[in-house]
């Protein structure tokens, strides 16, 4: 080998200083962003404003519920970030976004990073008001609280937390069948919506439908913990479990306790409309969206889990390059992590990546 020359070793320790210089500035700059960054601690939940309210839904008797939890020290609000939550087709708001596990629920985290953070029950779901059909035989009416009906619900619930706060857009996320209603009013209502973030999106089905059991459908269908265990379950990994049972357990005594009726019965089971599984029969599996990706046109996140058998990866790949129209539009794909992905051990990387997406609108590319 041969030996370098005086100036060649000099070269080269000026080079290898320079890169230390620089990956010191890098973890300089990456270490000052964290400590800027305030922890999410379970402590920090006392300083939590947490208020709910009843919002008329523009239907004579029909109320919808609203929940708002932002730090006290978070009062001033804009359209980016004020954030509101929609639920699925089958379990409420509430036991989605706002369970709390080892101390932290999803609305908890946002709300701790500064975002002021809604959700909304659709109408026959969780705390808003039950229609008739919902006290009667399921199969003596039609279903009920179709998609279309629960974009109306969502866009009443938008205006209020929209007046509430003076702004004149919104950040939407809707989980599921909530990705239906959301984009449906993203593309009604695009002069009112921020960005917009579809947590395992729904789009033309080649799979068989979870929620869907076959037959005529009635007005609601009831779901036990059993099948709820069972479906959260289907395309989990052998040997794999991304949610501990102590999870699961405080996620079913919550969701089930939602229902009145259901509360009462054994085995315990909750209520859903069946609206969502009859659009799904006429729409997604009927080769037929209920939405044109081409309307949306706001900032637009695809998210979803790699063992997601509700809404499947092929959904969103096959949506994404549909949405023409969305400027800086997004996929991300969770390892590790089912459609529940919001209650399972992963459930920060869809947290992370979420109010990154929200804060990319704070960020400008220098010129």
């Amino acid at each position: 080998m041969n030996a370098l020359s005086p100036l060649r070793l000099l070269r080269q320790f000026f080079t290898l200083t320079g890169l230390a210089v620089a990956a010191l500035s890098l973890n300089g700059c990456a270490l000052q962003t964290a400590v800027n960054t305030p922890a999410i601690t379970m402590a920090t939940n006392s300083q939590l404003v947490i208020e709910d309210f009843m919002v008329p839904s523009g239907d004579a008797g029909i109320n919808l519920y609203v929940r708002n939890k932002r730090l006290a020290t978070t009062t001033s609000f804009n359209k980016d970030n004020v954030v509101l939550f929609v639920h699925g087709a089958t379990y409420p708001s509430e036991t989605g976004f706002d369970l709390r596990l080892d101390g932290l629920s999803w609305m908890d985290v946002l709300a701790q990073q500064g975002f002021d953070i809604y959700m909304v029950d659709i109408r026959g779901y969780g705390k808003s008001t039950r229609p008739a059909e919902m006290d009667q035989p399921a199969m003596q009416n039609k279903p009920i609280a179709d998609t279309d009906t629960a974009a109306r619900d969502y866009a009443a619930a938008a205006d209020f937390v929209r007046k509430r706060r003076g702004v004149e857009k919104i950040n939407v996320i809707g989980h599921s069948w909530g990705t239906a209603i959301t984009a449906l009013y993203t593309t009604r209502h695009a002069d009112k919506v921020n960005r917009l973030v579809l947590y395992a999106p729904v789009w033309l089905r080649k799979s068989a439908s979870l929620t869907d059991s076959g037959g005529q459908l009635g007005a609601y269908r009831t779901v036990t913990v059993e099948a709820a265990f069972k479906r959260k379950s289907t395309g989990v990994q052998p040997g794999r479990d991304p949610q501990p049972q102590a999870w699961f357990d405080a996620w079913a005594e919550a969701t089930f306790a939602s229902d009145p009726v259901g509360a009462q019965a054994n085995p315990k089971y909750v209520r859903a409309p069946n609206g969502s599984v009859q659009d799904s029969r006429i729409f997604w599996s009927a080769g037929k969206p209920a939405f044109d990706p081409k309307l949306i046109t706001v900032p637009t996140l695809l998210i979803l889990a790699e063992w997601d058998a509700d809404t499947p990866p092929y959904m969103a790949e096959t949506l994404f390059p549909l949405l023409t129209n969305s400027p800086n539009k997004k996929m991300v794909m969770l390892s590790e992590g089912t459609h529940g992905v919001m209650n399972e051990v992963k459930r920060f990387s869809l947290f992370n990546e979420v109010a990154r997406f929200y804060q990319d609108a704070l960020l400008t590319q220098p010129r």
